[in-house]
């Protein structure tokens, strides 16, 4: 990424887990080079303790704002981004905005948390969420991003959205 600073948001359904955990694990890896947001279609009340426990039992930095609304950043006002990643089958079912700036988008399905009553069930689903997230992140922010035009890199989101 040669030392380029990339504006980055993640959406998911509620904005309570996946795309909190992603904010925080692209902050934390990106080192400067990502600043990272997230936000919800239909936001949740509060952040999930559970995805917030384990951010923190990984040494990451648990996001400080509640769950967010994506009109927050699709406003005609608001700061262009340059990568939009949808987690959730529901956020990339949505019609897209009109994005400032014309980001690269691409659909990094992770599994939704809500589909386990059982705890447990749920709590591992979140951990190979944040596994997964970290991985696709570690390979975004090492992509020759100087080499590669918009349609290569575009190509290559999607390839990435679609290993699990």
């Amino acid at each position: 990424m040669n030392g380029q600073r990339f504006r980055v948001l993640f959406l998911s359904q509620r904005n309570s887990a996946r795309s909190m955990m992603a904010e925080s694990i692209a902050n934390n890896i990106g080192r400067g080079q990502l600043e990272a947001f997230s936000a919800g279609v239909r936001p949740a009340a509060s952040v999930d303790p559970v995805a917030m426990e384990l951010l923190h039992h990984a040494g990451l930095p648990v996001p400080d704002h509640p769950p967010r609304h994506v009109r927050e950043f699709s406003a005609p006002d608001a700061p262009p981004f340059d990568f939009v990643f949808t987690l959730s089958d529901t956020a990339a079912g949505e019609a897209p905005p009109m994005w400032p700036g014309h980001p690269i988008t691409a659909h990094w399905r992770c599994t939704d948390p809500e589909e386990f009553e059982d705890e447990l069930d749920r709590r591992m689903a979140l951990i190979r969420t944040r596994s997964e997230l970290e991985r696709r992140l570690r390979v975004f922010i090492n992509l020759p991003m100087e080499s590669l035009d918009r349609m290569s890199l575009q190509a290559q989101l999607d390839a990435m959205g679609d290993s699990r």
